[in-house]
């Protein structure tokens, strides 16, 4: 039999934040963003992160807090335009960004997630992606190696889970936040609610419970 997933705190998850640490974070322009731990993240002191995820929301929303209080050292993402403060650090040299595709970035989550090499992919040839990059060419086509990315830690925003960690998730909430729980050494997920094992049909699982770490319930100190 399966063991629960373990229900901690903000203040227990706190003790597992390092400077230099790297984060996959959920979200797209911070809908599925787990607001809470992102807070508890800024409040800790916590510094010299990188961040992964699709975009950086804004400078008051979502991971952009992060940016905007000067915590992170890397972004990768494909978008940063809706957070001018990631433009300005960057021109600046006070943070270092790397753009990828979005679904180049997707792919080298997942790749991170399955224990793969990494992703062959044309997109990008020819264009500023491909610089310092292998590429190869099979049947006349080039494409670039992309490798994977896998993080110290993901924070994902769920809807609901039960108490062995299966997650399901809000309409557009669900975005990046399964495929983020494929690829870090410890994933935990800020829910609305907590039920019991079995209350969750098995066709509504997006996340299993075998990939999650840890639970906090939104709003529970």
């Amino acid at each position: 039999m399966s063991t629960p997933c373990k229900r901690i705190s903000y203040a227990e998850l706190r003790s597992r934040f390092k400077d230099g640490m790297s984060i996959l974070f959920g979200g797209f322009m911070a809908v599925g963003t787990p607001d809470g731990i992102v807070r508890d993240l800024l409040d800790s002191g916590v510094k010299d992160l990188t961040i992964i995820g699709n975009d950086t929301a804004t400078p008051d929303s979502g991971i952009g807090i992060l940016i905007a209080n000067r915590r992170v050292r890397k972004v990768i993402s494909s978008h940063i335009g809706t957070n001018p403060e990631t433009g300005r650090q960057m021109i600046a040299g006070e943070i270092e960004v790397e753009l990828v595709p979005q679904g180049t970035l997707a792919e080298r989550i997942r790749c991170g997630g399955a224990g793969l090499g990494g992703v062959l992919t044309p997109t990008g040839v020819g264009t500023i992606v491909e610089e310092g990059k292998t590429k190869l060419s099979f049947d006349g086509i080039e494409y670039l190696v992309e490798r994977p990315i896998r993080a110290d830690m993901a924070i994902l925003k769920a809807y609901r889970a039960d108490e062995k960690g299966n997650l399901t998730y809000q309409r557009a909430a669900r975005n990046f936040n399964p495929l983020m729980a494929l690829a870090a050494d410890y994933v935990v997920a800020e829910t609305d609610e907590i039920v019991n094992a079995g209350d969750i049909d098995p066709e509504l699982v997006m996340t299993p419970g075998i990939l999650v770490n840890a639970l906090i319930l939104c709003g529970e100190k």
